[in-house]
């Protein structure tokens, strides 16, 4: 029985194993049924796994034997930003310093982390820098894909879409004066239904494969009250039938009840945060099945220590009431998915999200199943998310046993990306 567990391609990341390989573990979670099993014995061929438990296995076969651990299927997170955030470059002021070849070479390191930290598949939730119309997060995505770089399977958005002086609107986090960033309809500044047609017909021409918008004020911007709705009715509107025209889904930054019932109500497919979502609004969302990202550990994990007063004094409005909101969703049984708004939080922390849905109402196995079965149906997905034969091994091992612990995932001992081994 052959032994390498992988080879170095002349690219410099990991090599997919020509012979069948044979994963050992003393627990893996049976996603769908709920409930950790022993032993684990998954055999996977290629990009895929063949069986789990068979009677009998392939020989040759290269062998992989973790011992005390427990498998799952890679994680999700579905919302954040590899262009934003991470190891500092030296620029006190990155939003107007970086340029856009240094964003992405800092987010190839970000994509790095994220994997390694258990998380195989991501929203790259809008860009909102600028970029001269480029979508960097497209390119990322390729590059992953090409195996240049090490990182999440990506579903990149594009620019946010985002009116004047919106949430989105980049110039609105550190108020920056008329004329220092000025910003066009394809970097997702967009007013009128005109406008934002153009706007979504841009990102999905150049690659984007999922639609951000800003619906609402937020909370780390000065853009106004957080619960304010952003966009009318009809820019909506307009959003929506230009992305679901060409196939592809509506996710909407949205705090405040009325906007988010305007999103709901033009058929928005994910609210990210939901914040402020009243009894009524969230009983909306499980009639119509609108998918909800809450992104709730930003409640103890964004520092917001250096922010203006003013952010601070909204944070500590907006917060609480997010908290109580969650708990609300997940006993109405809304469709909740996992996503962190990093780098809101650090890249690499990405589990603390579980943890924050169990501290809200979920069992752990119900925060498991966020971060992987309703995740991959939030991006339309079905080739993920289980450790079952015929999707895609992408499977991550932690210890102990997390439907009891949520907490053991942020400790993650081993990472499988398509068959290829990232970590052990």
């Amino acid at each position: 029985m052959s032994t390498p567990i992988s080879v170095p391609k002349s690219s410099g990341g990991n090599a997919l194993l020509t012979d069948p390989t044979i994963l050992r573990a003393d627990r893996y979670v049976d996603i769908d049924a709920g409930v950790v099993r022993s032993p684990a014995v998954i055999v996977i061929d290629g990009e895929h796994i063949t069986a789990v438990n068979p009677t009998s296995l392939p020989s040759p076969a290269t062998e992989i034997d973790l011992g005390d651990v427990t498998l799952l299927p890679g994680l999700m997170d579905m919302e954040l930003n590899m262009l934003l955030g991470g190891p500092s470059g030296g620029n006190p002021r990155s939003d107007v310093q970086d340029d856009p070849a240094f964003r992405t070479l800092r987010a190839t390191l970000n994509c790095r982390r994220t994997l390694l930290a258990g998380f195989t598949t991501a929203r790259n939730l809008g860009l909102f820098v600028k970029t001269g119309g480029v979508l960097l997060d497209v390119a990322l995505s390729r590059a992953i894909d090409n195996g240049w770089i090490d990182g999440p399977r990506l579903v990149p958005a594009g620019h946010a879409i985002t009116p004047t002086g919106g949430h989105l609107d980049p110039t609105m986090f550190q108020r920056l004066g008329p004329g220092i960033m000025p910003l066009s309809v394809e970097e997702g500044i967009a007013n009128g239904v005109p406008e934002v047609r153009k706007a979504v017909r841009y990102q999905i021409k150049y690659g984007a494969r999922v639609i951000k918008i800003s619906a609402s004020g937020g909370v780390m911007s000065h853009s106004g009250e957080a619960g304010a709705q952003q966009y009318s009715d009809e820019e909506l509107g307009a959003i929506v039938d230009e992305a679901h025209r060409a196939g592809l889904r509506v996710a909407a930054h949205a705090h405040g009840d009325a906007g988010i019932r305007a999103c709901i109500n033009a058929g928005v497919d994910c609210i990210e945060h939901g914040s402020l979502a009243s009894d009524d609004t969230i009983r909306l969302m499980v009639e119509r099945g609108t998918f909800l990202v809450p992104t709730s550990y930003l409640s103890e994990g964004l520092d917001i220590s250096k922010a203006a007063p003013e952010l601070q004094a909204k944070a500590a409005e907006v917060f609480p009431q997010a908290r109580a909101m969650l708990g609300k969703a997940i006993a109405a049984g809304v469709r909740i998915a996992c996503g962190t708004d990093a780098p809101a939080i650090s890249h690499g922390r990405n589990a603390k999200e579980l943890w924050a849905m169990v501290d809200r109402g979920m069992t752990p196995m119900q925060a498991l199943h966020a971060a992987t079965v309703v995740s991959a149906e939030l991006i339309d997905v079905v080739d993920r998310g289980r450790l079952v034969p015929g999707l895609l091994a992408d499977i991550i091992a932690v210890p102990g046993d997390p439907s009891q612990d949520i907490t053991v995932t942020e400790d993650v001992r081993f990472v499988m990306k398509g068959g290829v081994v990232y970590k052990r």
